[in-house]
């Protein structure tokens, strides 16, 4: 049985959806922190079970019978989020998984300057001292969070933040369709065995980029304001977004600053067998509203 966690969420839930094309209902199986967000699977026949990467006796339930497990990252900040992902791993294996997968990141690296970076980099150390048969797949930048840089910059017509870098804002689509195809694929010959080459997009845009981009999909001039961080700190603070979140948002721009997410790879269409979805795509989201 193939199980996939964080079902309910925006990666895993597409990731089950595409593993139902390829494989039956009762071969798959979800852990999900609330089983009661799941019962649309439960009706078409998957194993639906409650898993809390903070429960380790709940993980050992939700990963029985599994033969391959995605372990998407923890949604958690700081020291916790490595210990979660790895307790994961651990019953995953435990349970007699033949091949643990992990979503990881484009810039896993234990001296990134933003703070997920380096969770992924301990979580992938792990997997590789396990003796198991593993996939890390090094994720791009997801696109649908590029709402979230953009904010209220069609309203404005000011795109505000730190100084920033390109980054290859990837479809979370592609990258379920990848996770998928590492779940089904044949051991023999996969080309998703241990750490993965960058799984990106095609293209980099910076935010001077998706501002022109912006501008041209919606009609409405977006210009691209550069703040210095400490400025945008408070005034993000004073708008209501906690300090921490400030904090660790900050370390996305100066990583993007230093080239962490600069990077384009061919893998990921490869793997999908056409060109990958571009970054004007999750624009002309933002611009239709």
């Amino acid at each position: 049985m193939i199980i996939v966690t964080g079902a309910t969420g925006t990666l895993g839930s597409q990731v089950v959806e595409r593993l139902l094309l390829r494989v039956p209902a009762d071969q798959v199986g979800v852990s999900v922190r609330d089983p009661g967000r799941a019962e649309h699977l439960a009706a078409r026949g998957v194993r639906v079970r409650e898993g809390d990467f903070t429960d380790p006796a709940s993980l050992a339930r939700a990963f029985e019978g599994a033969t391959r497990a995605l372990v998407v990252s923890a949604a958690i900040r700081g020291d916790g989020a490595v210990e979660a992902n790895c307790a994961a791993i651990d019953a995953a294996r435990a349970a007699g998984a033949g091949r643990v997968v992990y979503t990881s990141h484009q810039a896993a690296s234990p001296d990134s300057l933003f703070a997920p970076q380096r969770t992924h980099a301990a979580t992938e150390a792990h997997l590789a001292g396990l003796d198991v048969p593993f996939t890390a797949l090094r994720n791009g930048f997801y696109a649908s969070s590029l709402g979230l840089f953009v904010g209220d910059a069609l309203r404005t017509g000011r795109l505000v933040a730190p100084a920033d870098g390109p980054v290859s804002w990837t479809a979370h689509a592609d990258l379920a369709e990848a996770a998928a195809v590492a779940l089904t694929g044949s051991d023999d010959a996969t080309t998703l065995d241990g750490v993965t080459p960058p799984l990106t997009a095609a293209t980099t845009l910076d935010l001077a980029a998706v501002a022109a981009r912006l501008t041209e999909i919606s009609g409405t001039s977006v210009t691209r304001v550069v703040v210095p961080d400490e400025e945008w700190r408070a005034q993000a603070v004073a708008a209501g977004m906690p300090p921490g979140a400030a904090d660790f948002t900050l370390g996305m721009y100066a990583a993007a600053r230093r080239g962490e997410f600069d990077v384009v790879d061919p893998t990921l269409g490869s793997l999908l067998g056409r060109a990958t979805t571009p970054a004007e795509d999750a624009i002309a989201g933002i611009a239709a509203g």
